[in-house]
């Protein structure tokens, strides 16, 4: 029963539907920002603005180690997460890799007043979105296996998703 882990940038809904797959799929659902949020008593926006970005990608680092060896879980990962190939390489030792994407555009709506995105505390949301997008691209392609969620429901990424591992068989 290997892990189901999305990722992607910021505001593609990895929280949103890896919570939905979870259920269907009736693993254990875990969000890295959460968990990392849970442990520090800090949120994140707070762990970036004290301690920096170096101090959250290593409390991230950290918690990978501890999910990698574990099963039947849907693991959202924060968008930041795969740049670390460290990151990558543990959580592909027992995980399957999913990809959600979504244009520029998109992320800008869903993410335009959430105060919780200390990345994109910046004046221009959309340059920035654009020019993360393509500084993390490589990262984002280590994914078996991509979705573009731009004009879907969280429930139609679901089916897709679920649709793709019953044909790998990864599950029934």
């Amino acid at each position: 029963m290997k892990n189901i882990v999305l990722i992607g940038f910021m505001g593609s809904g990895k929280s949103t539907i890896g919570n939905r797959l979870a259920r269907r799929l009736r693993y254990q659902f875990v969000d890295t920002d959460y968990e990392i949020e849970q442990v520090t008593d800090l949120t994140v926006a707070q762990i970036f603005a004290k301690y920096g970005v170096k101090r959250f990608r290593g409390e991230e680092a950290l918690l990978v180690s501890k999910l990698a060896d574990r099963k039947g879980l849907v693991i959202a990962t924060g968008g930041g997460l795969v740049i670390k190939p460290e990151n990558v390489e543990q959580l592909k030792k027992n995980g399957i890799l999913i990809g959600l994407e979504a244009s520029p555009e998109t992320i800008c709506k869903r993410v335009r007043n959430k105060r919780t995105r200390p990345l994109l505390a910046r004046r221009n949301l959309q340059e920035t979105v654009e020019r993360m997008l393509e500084e993390r691209k490589d990262a984002y392609s280590v994914a078996e296996f991509t979705v573009n969620v731009d004009r879907l429901a969280p429930d139609q990424a679901v089916d897709i998703i679920i649709e793709y591992l019953k044909r790998r068989q990864y599950i029934l």
